[in-house]
């Protein structure tokens, strides 16, 4: 079982070399992933409802073999993995004009409203006998290491315009930080991110200040996010490809 939605990469999503930023594609995955889940009746306000749990996401990844340019329509074909433990993968193809340009996965885990404990996705009757299939990917997410040497390259303060509807900074504002740490406004249009994953560790508030560490290891750049007692918060590996050979960038 899989949904299917199509999206315009508009204006507000891409950068000044007309490549759809990292967040504006993660803000359509995160779209669709909402979407499929009303279409089983898992929304935020029903979950909270019958079983006073709502979703957070726990890590994301995705893909390009092209960047996505604005006024491109992008149409994401996603379905779940099934769900027996504490955590529910999602897979996602991207389509523009029927021809394939990437995927993603996505590990979305449930929280109790009160107590903020997670809950074990077999009790959740929506996700049972609901999922891929066939289509199921075998890709999956695990924390990476971070290199060695990092250093702090900005201190971002957060804000009332981070933050979304569970009062924490929104999933998709954390890949705009760690590109502004990597420093994309220097790279030109010749380069893009072809790939991302980002890892969220714990939770941002409006009014704290997050300190960016980066560092390279292996043809990655890598981004920490660290609060004032060196905790992390969250994490993102980045590849960068040039567009004149497509490789990654060394």
């Amino acid at each position: 079982m899989y949904y299917e939605g199509s999206y315009a990469v508009d204006s507000r999503d891409v950068d000044p070399w007309n490549h759809c930023r990292p967040s504006g594609l993660m803000g359509i995955l995160q779209e669709v992933a909402v979407a499929a889940a009303c279409e089983l009746h898992a929304s935020r306000p029903e979950m909270l409802d019958k079983y006073n749990l709502f979703w957070m996401l726990a890590r994301m990844w995705y893909r390009l073999d092209r960047p996505l340019g604005w006024n491109e329509r992008l149409n994401v074909r996603t379905w779940h993995r099934g769900g027996s433990g504490a955590s529910c993968y999602r897979d996602y193809d991207l389509f523009v004009a029927g021809r394939p340009v990437g995927e993603a996965v996505s590990v979305w885990v449930l929280a109790d409203a009160d107590t903020h404990r997670l809950a074990r996705m077999s009790k959740i009757e929506e996700f049972q006998g609901t999922d891929g299939g066939g289509l199921c990917k075998d890709k999956t997410l695990s924390r990476f290491k971070l290199p060695r040497e990092m250093a702090a390259a900005d201190h971002r303060p957060m804000h009332y315009s981070d933050t979304d509807i569970n009062g924490h900074v929104n999933n998709v504002r954390y890949a705009d930080f760690i590109c502004d740490a990597i420093r994309m406004d220097r790279l030109g249009r010749e380069s893009y991110v072809s790939a991302l994953q980002v890892d969220y560790l714990a939770e941002c508030m409006a009014g704290e200040t997050i300190t960016l560490l980066t560092g390279r290891q292996d043809g990655l750049w890598y981004v920490q996010g660290a609060d004032g007692a060196g905790k992390s918060r969250f994490e993102g590996a980045v590849t960068l490809t040039t567009l004149d050979r497509m490789t990654a960038i060394k």
